[in-house]
């Protein structure tokens, strides 16, 4: 039987992507059709790239190009991620952000916050337009960061929707559980509310055009983690340790949790937090309190990126502290090296 190409498109246009809720036809997300004879073979793009939205959209198209078409034609399909700017486009919830990037560790403690602060602040330095949802829910920081404690978002009409507009600091638009709860009260939810919680932020914040979200999760791997990667696509992550060893048995857990089946999310690549301690009187002396290099060992034994190291600096700790992230400062050694972070960090969000 010789196949018709506008039939086999009427059949796929009844294939619907689930994250953009329209069918695969509309949106251009097939690529490579061929026919030939009773066979049929095509790539499609998917917004979300994990192993299991791949499996499903696979078994859609054969099942429907099979009923439409009769059982006896022989399909072969290829489902990929849709690459960064095109997912941008075509991504239902925050179509205007250009890359959603997640920053993790696998324990408390390592300065994820911290990193998470400065990577913003260097990124908007660099003139990039740049938000930061901290869905550390049990352990928000980024007002006390930002010095916009006590401040609550507004609030906008968007096409007849009601949106919270984020806290601006420094030219970075902010959200946070912080800003609903009393800086003194412990929040206590069930992971469930968490979850909800979190989904609020991105989906009921108007975030207008963005070159970079940073997501800061909390410590571990559970619920906030899982309800992230099934609301928003992300496009990478990143995950901090310090050198330890302790520190590191949880890093590597962070990294396959990303690279699990129903995850699947890149890695953009990891950082090393607290890697030596330098006193101000002695600048020229190291002093490797956690261990040495053992992030970017880790890294190389995982065929990961090491983006960098980051020292124990008493002045990083003080400008969290105070509300004005350390890579603000001028000319001094710990804003150069996050700089050469945030180039890094660029660099690879970029291939």
């Amino acid at each position: 039987m010789e196949l018709a190409r506008d039939k086999v498109l009427e059949a796929l246009s009844n294939v619907i992507e689930p994250d953009l809720k329209k069918d695969i036809v509309s949106q251009n997300l097939i690529d490579d059709l061929k026919l030939e004879g009773n066979t049929i073979s095509l790539t499609v793009n998917v917004v979300n790239p994990a192993m299991h939205a791949r499996k499903r959209m696979q078994e859609a198209i054969q099942f429907t190009l099979k009923r439409m078409l009769g059982d006896d034609i022989e399909i072969s399909v290829n489902v990929k991620g849709l690459p960064a700017e095109a997912k941008s486009a075509h991504r239902k919830i925050l179509p205007e952000v250009k890359n959603i990037v997640a920053v993790a560790s696998g324990k408390g403690g390592v300065g994820k916050s911290t990193i998470v602060a400065n990577l913003a602040g260097g990124l908007a330095k660099k003139g990039y337009k740049v938000g930061i949802v901290d869905a550390d829910i049990y352990g928000p920081s980024m007002p006390t960061m930002f010095d916009v404690v006590g401040e609550r978002p507004s609030a906008i009409d968007v096409e007849g929707d009601k949106k919270m507009v984020p806290v601006v600091s420094y030219g970075i638009q902010i959200m946070s559980i912080g800003f609903f709860t009393d800086p003194d009260d412990a929040v206590v939810w069930r992971g469930p509310m968490a979850s909800k919680a979190l989904t609020q932020m991105f989906t009921d914040t108007h975030w207008g055009e963005l070159d970079y979200l940073i997501v800061d999760l909390p410590p571990g791997t559970g619920d906030i983690h899982l309800s992230l990667v099934q609301t928003v696509p992300l496009d990478g992550a990143v995950i901090v340790s310090t050198p330890q060893e302790v520190a590191l048995a949880d890093a590597r857990k962070g990294v396959t949790m990303f690279g699990m089946d129903n995850i699947k999310v890149p890695i953009v690549g990891l950082i090393e937090n607290m890697s030596w301690f330098t006193p101000a009187e002695l600048p020229e002396n190291k002093y490797y309190i956690f261990g040495r290099d053992g992030v970017k060992n880790l890294a190389k034994g995982m065929k990961k990126t090491f983006l960098g190291p980051v020292p124990l600096v008493q002045s990083v700790r003080e400008s969290g502290d105070i509300g004005r992230p350390a890579v603000f400062q001028e000319n001094t050694p710990i804003s150069e090296a996050f700089d050469d972070l945030v180039r890094k960090f660029v660099d690879e969000t970029n291939k």
